[in-house]
């Protein structure tokens, strides 16, 4: 059948109005596509008989957090983790913290790697590999992280007893190791954290996050010059 061609003399007012509701359908529909395929946030809440947690993210921010965890110097963990790293980070969250730090601050771990995860979507584009070594005082720690959808974490370099220090009240040295697994597991992250030198456990945990933020920082950048998955195989999943 030959195709009708549509002239000036043949347009109809009921052609004219098929035209305009398309366009308009179009245009609706355009700025929509585009803001889902550039967005790179993530909101998820976890609920347990331990804990409640609910965490926001944006990649792509500014280093901004509101955090309250229950858990006070992992809040201000958190908050440096959020400002080294430019994520954009709330996090609200409720545990037996009078019990124990341990489930609360897991869990805040658990949900903060899913959300990552989420929000990097199919990686594409995104630098994949990120380091750095920071400073604090004494301390000093390297961070490398490669965003390979793997999961796999190497700690090491902590002084002897670290694990069993207090900090901030109810913040146990030990702790610092279980984030960097239950965040690095749900993200599909690999994460090598190593402590170089360090006395005070305080430093030591805040070196770590500061250490991981940038790396992160690093890993999660788009980069103009990456054309789709940084793989050679096409994909960057499990």
């Amino acid at each position: 059948m030959t195709p009708e061609t549509v002239t000036p003399d043949t347009v109809t007012p009921e052609i004219v109005a098929q035209q305009t509701v398309t366009q308009q359908a179009v245009t609706q529909q355009s700025p929509a596509h585009q803001t889902r395929a550039g967005d790179r946030t993530a909101s998820l809440s976890r609920s347990t008989s331990e804990s409640s947690v609910e965490v926001e993210l944006n990649l792509d921010g500014t280093g901004q957090s509101e955090i309250s965890t229950g858990v006070r110097f992992y809040d201000h963990m958190l908050a440096s983790l959020a400002k080294h790293s430019l994520i954009d980070l709330r996090v609200k969250a409720a545990g037996d913290v009078d019990v124990d730090a341990h489930h609360t601050v897991e869990d805040v771990a658990i949900v903060l790697g899913d959300a990552l995860r989420e929000a990097l979507g199919d990686k594409s584009g995104i630098s994949r590999f990120g380091d750095a070594t920071v400073p604090l005082d004494e301390a000093l720690v390297q961070a490398v992280v490669d965003v390979a959808g793997r999961p796999y974490v190497v700690h090491t370099g902590e002084p002897d007893g670290q694990a069993y220090v207090v900090i901030g009240g109810n913040y146990v040295g030990s702790l610092t190791r279980h984030v960097w697994e239950s965040f690095a597991g749900r993200a599909g992250i690999a994460l090598h954290v190593r402590v170089l030198s360090g006395r005070d456990p305080h430093h030591i945990v805040e070196a770590q996050y500061k250490a991981v933020a940038r790396a992160l920082r690093a890993a999660v950048a788009r980069d103009e010059r990456v054309s789709g998955i940084p793989s050679a195989k096409g994909s960057l999943s499990t």
